[in-house]
């Protein structure tokens, strides 16, 4: 378990780095929509990237979680569902055209919000508009997000009709005393109940959403939350770590206070015990916050060293080109970034009127390249190395690292930064001894504590 004092150094705020530059740092004055558009076709010159990628957020959910950072647009009205559905497809036509005609899609992901707050019949006119336009390759990997409240057998029928075999639902935790807290009412039974209608339909990569660091959670609620997880044996598991960003419009978090939250030294306990607790169990760790068992694709990415991580957190798939369609939706590719319009009545009305909804972007420096490239070694395999052509400063970065090294958490032998298995815990501080963007500037109210 992580010390408590370098737990104390190193818990400061800091990015999650599902991309790089993180979103904050965005070069936004220098950027127009017509520059990405010129970005897409560069990108495709390379043959990955004319497997997409395509990830589509569905932000409707019929009620606030309040530990939830998302962007999100809260509402009963399942009125709402058929003009979203249309403006995403119409979307997709629209950015077809600055994509090569002969792209496939390798991997896709529904996201939310609550895609299953769409009725089954919208799931299956948004699959069925999306293929309309570029076909899947036979080996695409195709996932969604789901609510065990709202996920009903007919979601799970009409998603594996059309190709989908891993599902995640989200379930933070068990204990009604947390659960009360956040506002995610559910039983286990309820998540069992789905968990197996899901494996009898033929899911056979399924994954569970737990969080940790949450108002009013203890050790031993937590480790009964994980005794239950086993009980369903799913092939993944994410275990992320709770974001408290009260301050970010929109998230909601105030429905308690600080003092609810777990102190530093519990929360990195929660993990840790979890954490012994799933590998006991045959669980292998993967990166920062995910376990998958050895048979998955995720942990047999680990052995073969070809782990990639995006603003889908970590996958087997590096298409080399990731399309964000739906409402703050956003795109990758190599030399930069586009996020959509995060109002849902802007997105509408922008789509509506013929627009692509693309508000704000980044194009990518040679050095920002660079430490993308590092960021995302680090990210997956707790290693870089630096070649003797780098931009970087190495004297400048010697510095940056210093603290780390001198506290037995990285080691840099001759080329090779390797993040040292009592130095795992603190990962994004050693990526934020990478990050340009952050050396000048203090990244306090910005980002979420990295421990």
């Amino acid at each position: 378990m992580a010390d408590s004092g370098l737990i104390a150094k190193y818990n400061i705020p800091g990015p999650r780095y599902t991309s790089y530059p993180t979103v904050p740092y965005w070069n936004v004055q220098q950027w127009d929509i017509r520059k990405w558009c010129q970005l897409l076709a560069i990108s495709q010159q390379e043959e990955p990237a004319k497997h997409l990628a395509l990830y589509i957020h569905l932000p409707y959910c019929d009620s606030l979680c309040t530990f939830c950072g998302c962007h999100k647009h809260i509402t009963t009205n399942h009125a709402v569902e058929s003009r979203y559905i249309d403006a995403v497809i119409r979307e997709w036509k629209l950015l077809s055209a600055s994509l090569d005609k002969n792209s496939t899609i390798h991997e896709l992901h529904l996201g939310g919000g609550t895609p299953t707050f769409f009725a089954p019949k919208e799931l299956k006119r948004l699959i069925e508009g999306i293929k309309s336009v570029f076909p899947f390759t036979a080996a695409a990997a195709l996932s969604f997000e789901a609510h065990p409240i709202s996920t009903t057998r007919k979601h799970l029928e009409v998603l594996h009709d059309h190709g989908f075999r891993r599902v995640s639902f989200g379930i933070q935790d068990y204990d009604p005393v947390v659960q009360k807290a956040i506002h995610r009412i559910q039983s286990f039974e309820l998540v069992q109940s789905c968990h197996q209608e899901a494996k009898a339909i033929g899911f056979n990569a399924i994954s569970h959403d737990l969080v940790y660091g949450l108002p009013r959670q203890t050790l031993s609620g937590f480790q009964q939350t994980i005794r239950c997880t086993l009980q369903l044996k799913p092939e993944r598991i994410s275990l992320y770590s709770y974001a408290h960003v009260p301050w970010i419009k929109g998230t909601g978090q105030r429905g308690y206070s600080e003092s609810d939250l777990p102190n530093p030294d519990l929360k990195r306990a929660l993990y840790e015990v979890s954490k012994q607790m799933l590998v006991t169990h045959g669980y292998v760790e993967i990166g920062m916050d995910h376990f998958a068992l050895p048979a998955d694709d995720l942990a047999k990415a680990v052995v073969e060293k070809n782990l990639h991580r995006n603003f889908m957190g970590y996958t087997t798939n590096s298409s080399g080109l990731l399309i964000g369609l739906g409402m703050s939706a956003i795109s990758e590719s190599k030399f930069g970034f586009a996020q959509n319009e995060k109002s849902t009545a802007r997105y509408l009305e922008m789509i509506e009127s013929g627009q692509l909804p693309i508000t704000r972007g980044h194009e990518m420096s040679a050095l920002d390249i660079e430490i993308r490239q590092h960021i995302l070694n680090l990210m997956c395999r707790f290693e870089t190395e630096i070649p003797q052509t780098t931009l970087l400063n190495r004297l400048e970065l010697e510095l940056q690292l210093s603290e780390l090294i001198s506290d037995g958490l990285v080691e840099w032998k001759k080329d090779l930064i390797r993040v040292l298995p009592k130095g795992i815990p603190f990962v994004r501080n050693c990526c934020m001894a990478f990050d340009a963007y952050l050396k000048d500037q203090n990244p306090v109210k910005q980002f979420s504590m990295t421990i």
